[in-house]
């Protein structure tokens, strides 16, 4: 009986640690990391290498001519669901003559495109429309991945913002452009760990961590892997004290 309790006794225990791990990868969930002292740029770049940087939280800006390509860079660390918005203003209606269609695109520090998981990341924007705006939220940022994978790696990430279908009579006029990003920590479920030096392309810009923000080696996972082998031990245990004594083979002595 006492075996038995003790076995009872310890599967709660196991249970409650399992149901106790969700409610601390809940405080994992904190806003984005504070903006550096640095202004967010009120200009854009015109390719990877001239991408203007800001920080998660800040408001990139930048005026431009339709048909440009602008570039801006931000860091992200592991473990981060990343969210990028744009809005693109358009000058007055009489000056369009016609739809045009505007694409955000993201780039890890290795310049991979980075599939959006929800949001809108291409809108066409008709003559009549003063502004349109665009997300793209990526996938949780890893600290590695295997070569053949394409999951976003932590460290530098490029916004691109351009019209991919312009009238031709409204190539170069006016536009004023915004750009940001956030995010979230994963919750246990999608939890990353592991601590290696940001991925920054060798061309680009420098957005090493400088404040911080970089992650280590601890994650929630950790408690599920402690609660999962806790408990393994626990019914190994159990289960041979409940089956001790029981399908033994008596020794019959020779002869009988």
């Amino acid at each position: 009986m006492f075996t038995r309790a003790l076995l009872t006794g310890a599967v709660l225990a196991g249970v409650a640690g399992l149901t106790a791990a969700p409610a601390l990868a809940d405080d994992s969930a904190s806003p984005s990391p504070s903006p550096s002292a640095s202004a967010a740029p009120t200009e854009a770049g015109t390719s990877f290498r001239t991408a203007a940087v800001f920080q998660q939280g800040q408001q990139a800006t930048a005026d431009a001519s339709t048909g440009d390509y602008l570039y801006w860079a931000f860091p992200a660390d592991a473990g981060q669901n990343v969210t990028v918005h744009a809005s693109v203003t358009f000058p007055q209606a009489y000056q369009r003559h016609g739809t045009s269609t505007w694409q955000l695109d993201v780039y890890d520090g290795l310049r991979r495109r980075q599939p959006c998981t929800y949001g809108t990341n291409t809108r066409p924007a008709p003559d009549d429309t003063p502004q349109i705006q665009l997300t793209c939220r990526l996938r949780t940022v890893e600290a590695y991945t295997s070569a053949w994978s394409n999951d976003p790696l932590r460290g530098a990430f490029y916004v691109r913002l351009t019209a991919v279908d312009v009238p031709s009579g409204d190539l170069g006029l006016p536009v004023s452009t915004s750009v940001t990003a956030t995010s979230v920590k994963a919750g246990a479920s999608a939890a990353v760990d592991g601590s290696v030096t940001p991925v920054v392309s060798r061309y680009g810009p420098d957005v090493s961590p400088t404040d911080g923000w970089a992650g280590t080696w601890w994650s929630a996972r950790w408690l599920w892997t402690a609660a999962g082998g806790a408990l393994a031990a626990l019914a190994a245990i159990g289960g041979y004290a409940l089956t001790r004594g029981h399908g033994r083979f008596r020794r019959v002595p020779p002869g009988v």
